[in-house]
This record gives C-alpha cells, structure tokens and sequence, in this order.
C-alpha cells in the first residue's frame, strides 16, 4: 500500500511538472506576473508605457515632489500645475532595453516660480516590477545632485 501511493506521488509529480513545461513553452509573449515577480523571464516587453500628460505619472511626479521636499528638506514647496508637456525621446536606446518615454515641461511651484522638470517613465520599473515608474528631476530643486548637472542624468 505504502509502495503504491509512493508511485502515485511520483506520477503526480511527473505530470505536474510535464504540465508546466507545456504551459510554458509556447511561443514569445509578454512576461507573465509570476516571470515579473522573480525576474526569470528575460527582456520581454510589451513597450506599453503610459503617455507624458497622462494623470497618473504626474500625480506620482506631484506627490513625490512634496514628500521629498517635506520629508529630506524641511521644505513646503509643492507642485501645483504642469505646463508645456512634451515627449523628448520613446525607447531611445538600443532594443532589448527598459522601454522608456522621455518627458519634459515646466512646472509652477508653489513658490510662484516656473522651473524646467525632465522626467521618464519606464515600463515594469515601478513597485517590485508589476507597474511603470516614474525618475523626475526639477532644474534648480535637485538639491541631494542625484541628476546633477542641471538634471542632465535625467534627460535620454
């Protein structure tokens, strides 16, 4: 009897794993969650980046902004409009690579001034890799230089 669930578990297993491998072998695709959680899947992406106006990668850029400003700088600057959004470069660099979207504008601070903003947003880069993020760089507030000089690091 012993013997005989040992060989089912074996046969379980066999199948399971046969099962898998077909799963997985078809054909080049997007990578799937599990492929984006563990980094196994290699560079396959789908280059769907969201579009520079867009909503959601500004409120992030605004509210990062804010909380960097509060939190590392003792500072209430905030960002309190957007103007002049442009896309500067889409997947500028060799094939293969992260698909970014090079971004820029002004933005008004809550100071009253206008200052250059340069930003990009890449696909899969954001929170463990399930999302896009957002790297932005505000000419003149980069105060700890992490895209220094003048926010060049944050251009293509």
């Amino acid at each position: 009897m012993r013997r005989m669930r040992g060989l089912v578990r074996r046969w379980a297993a066999v199948l399971f794993v046969a099962a898998f491998a077909c799963v997985h072998a078809a054909d080049a695709r997007a990578a799937s969650l599990f492929e984006l959680g563990t980094w196994l899947g290699g560079p396959r992406y789908d280059a769907i980046v969201p579009l520079c106006e867009e909503p959601g990668p500004l409120a992030t850029i605004q509210a990062r902004f804010a909380t960097k400003e509060q939190r590392f700088w003792n500072s209430s600057l905030q960002i309190v409009a957007f103007e002049r959004i442009r896309e500067t470069a889409f997947m500028p660099w060799a094939s293969g690579t992260i698909p970014r979207r090079f971004c820029s504008g002004k933005v008004l601070i809550s100071d009253g001034s206008l200052r250059p903003i340069h930003y990009s947003i890449g696909e899969n880069t954001g929170l463990i890799g399930a999302t896009y993020g957002v790297e932005w760089c505000v000419v003149g507030l980069d105060r700890n230089w992490a895209y220094n000089p003048g926010c060049k690091m944050a251009r293509p």
